[in-house]
């Protein structure tokens, strides 16, 4: 197994990132990647899913995937249980960072910053457009606590249907969005030889800043 590992390696070829072809802010750059990798990825490859890590109070790192569901200026929107364990994280240490990996495209950015709720209005509108299983399983679901089994959570959906069998569930106060409001961001893409292009951005009091990394 061992000597199996070492030799999975692919080399990146498809493409460059120099200078001349990023902008002085991070934005653009990412919207153009994002919408290259909406058009290029395969199923089940989802463009907007990233890796979200946070720390809890002990310093422990804690990554799982996640959706991105906005993106403007301010900074990058995704939504869960407030009560979940990232949740919980967030409250104790509102920092966070996002990776973006596109295999097809070989890029990957990385993402880093302060993290913030967004507006009860902002969760409410997005809640509403989300499917109904979606919205019944935000009320059902006790997330990241221990449960009995499948049929717990089973039982937990019915019961919630049963409540909204006669109105659209609303969105709960313990389920909203947060936006990651970046302070770095880091576009990667990958080259031959493992000689990998890296342009990494940081915010400065003065603005955006770019330099290149060593791979």
């Amino acid at each position: 197994m061992t000597h199996a590992l070492a030799d999975m390696r692919r080399d990146y070829t498809r493409d460059g990132l120099t200078e001349a072809l990023a902008p002085a802010e991070p934005f653009a750059l990412f919207h153009q990647w994002f919408a290259e990798a909406v058009k290029t990825e395969q199923v089940p490859v989802e463009a907007n899913a990233m890796t979200l890590a946070t720390v809890d109070e002990d310093g422990r790192p804690h990554c799982r995937i996640l959706l991105l569901k906005g993106l403007d200026e301010a900074g990058f929107t995704f939504f869960t249980n407030y009560d979940s364990d990232k949740g919980r994280q967030l409250a104790a240490r509102p920092f966070a960072a996002m990776t973006f990996f596109w295999p097809t495209l070989e890029r990957q950015v990385r993402i880093e910053g302060r993290v913030v709720k967004v507006s009860a209005q902002e969760s409410d509108a997005y809640f509403r457009v989300r499917p109904l299983g979606s919205r019944l399983g935000a009320w059902a679901s006790p997330q990241s606590q221990v449960i009995a089994g499948r049929e717990e959570l089973e039982g937990l959906l019915k019961n919630t249907e049963a409540r909204f069998s006669d109105t659209q569930p609303h969105c709960p106060e313990h389920w909203g969005g947060y936006r990651l409001l970046p302070e770095r961001i880091e576009f990667w893409q990958g080259r031959a030889s493992r000689l990998h292009d890296r342009l990494d951005y940081r915010l400065e009091e003065a603005g955006w800043t770019r330099r290149r990394l060593a791979p």
